[in-house]
């Protein structure tokens, strides 16, 4: 019951939410779309940076190869989304695994690996911006849907797009919980924790990174090609900048690293928040004033919530329930070497 009981709560959840788009105009219910979007990006990016603890600042790379290459298999063979999905989940893969081959192998870490993370996507948007077939500086553009069409992903009203995230969000944060309690998700937290440690116990630290990152470049392509369908539109720097990237995963930080529920929980405070503030009239007269929002948050969630909302709610619920702490969480560097690997760590490892 209790290997089964994250399942059943996520299936109750997602459940219950179904039932939004009877409840929601089609301005909030566009903006429940765009939680479910960056949770499902954000949970991506927290199997490398929340789990593995390596905080890559360019998970935009992904996304984008998901959104251009869908966008351009449209445009030029009118090849369906759902196949762009598994065509790009591959490719950003591979392209994960060259960036992880070309940081993990020379011993890249912390902020070394985030500003090769970094440099690497501003070379896409540098590509991108002089690439005629990818519609250059301008991007690319689909045609607005007349009717539905499920098999090319094209609804006429929010409704369907919001089924379509609600299903794709469910599965990566089950995936996530099935992973996280898998033995790589034990090796990916011994990694986290004390790489050295890990590798003196026989873990493959690269291999594990390795298959992190791949993982988390090919789930944030899926995510990529949704983000084109339902805007219709990219450009170098909607998918490639820099702001995209720290938006994915200051929702995980926010929310709580190397948690199931903290992307989500981050996505639902954030987004609101993000709108709100786009709308108000000092988000018309400053232009990223969100993003200056998004500072101050982050700010005051390192100073006072280091562990995240889930990571607080965690230790409360402990508290209360008069249990032992369970371990450091994700982000929180222990007074002595300990981890958050129960009984089976040996067996695990």
């Amino acid at each position: 019951m209790r290997t089964t009981r994250p399942y059943i709560v996520a299936l109750i959840v997602f459940g219950v939410a179904a039932f939004l788009p009877l409840m929601l105009s089609k301005y909030y219910l566009h903006m429940a779309i765009l939680v479910l979007l960056w949770a499902f990006l954000a949970t991506a990016w927290n199997i490398l940076g929340g789990y593995g603890g390596q905080h890559s600042l360019g998970n935009g790379l992904f996304m984008g190869i998901g959104a251009y290459g869908a966008a351009y298999l449209v445009l030029t063979w009118n090849i369906s989304p759902w196949l762009s999905m598994g065509i790009f989940f591959i490719v950003a893969g591979l392209a994960g695994a060259f960036v992880g081959y070309l940081t993990f192998r020379y011993g890249l870490k912390g902020a070394y690996f985030a500003l090769v993370t970094i440099a690497l996507t501003e070379a896409a948007v540098y590509v991108t911006s002089n690439w005629t077939a990818l519609g250059a500086n301008n991007g690319l553009s689909l045609p607005i849907a007349q009717s539905n069409n499920f098999a090319m992903l094209q609804f006429t009203s929010e409704t369907g797009y919001f089924y379509v995230i609600l299903v794709l969000t469910l599965l990566i944060m089950m995936f996530t919980i099935w992973l996280a309690s898998r033995r790589f998700g034990y090796r990916l937290i011994s990694v986290r924790e004390n790489e050295d440690a890990a590798e003196a116990l026989g873990v493959g630290t690269m291999s594990t990174k390795m298959w992190a990152i791949m993982l988390s470049a090919a789930l944030t392509a899926v995510g990529g090609v949704f983000y084109i369908v339902l805007y219709n539109y990219v450009n170098p720097r909607s998918v490639f900048g820099e702001a995209v990237s720290v938006q994915i995963l200051l929702y995980a930080i926010v929310g709580g690293l190397g948690t199931v529920w903290g992307p989500l929980v981050g996505a639902a405070i954030l987004v609101p928040v993000s709108e709100i503030v786009r709308g108000s009239s000092l988000g018309q007269q400053l232009q990223g004033a969100y993003l200056l929002t998004y500072g101050v948050i982050l700010v005051l969630t390192m100073l006072f919530m280091p562990t995240g909302i889930v990571g607080v709610a965690k230790s409360i619920r402990r508290r209360l329930g008069g249990r032992a702490p369970e371990g450091p969480p994700a982000g929180v560097t222990p007074g002595e070497p300990q981890t958050e690997l129960s009984e089976q760590d040996g067996a695990a490892l």
